[in-house]
């Protein structure tokens, strides 16, 4: 799995366990929708720190708390 993969699992997993739309996500972080469409539905290679650093903000849970997730205990592949 690629770090982009396991990211868009990420968010899509809190969004699940959160009970929230992706375009409430968005409102409550402050990310446009199409900054998550890109991660979410396109093959965007970089997902920029600043933005999961306004998704944890937003759903207010730390760095540690996004990463601390089975999906990034796997062998992650580069992005290439």
């Amino acid at each position: 799995m690629t770090i982009t993969n396991a990211i868009k699992k990420r968010i899509e997993d809190l969004c699940s366990e959160k009970n929230i739309t992706q375009n409430k996500m968005c409102t409550i972080c402050g990310i446009t929708q199409s900054t998550i469409n890109n991660i979410i539905n396109r093959d965007q290679k970089d997902v920029s720190l600043l933005t999961i650093v306004r998704i944890c903000n937003g759903l207010d849970m730390t760095i540690n708390d996004f990463f601390d997730s089975d999906i990034f205990k796997n062998k992650i592949e580069e992005n290439i």
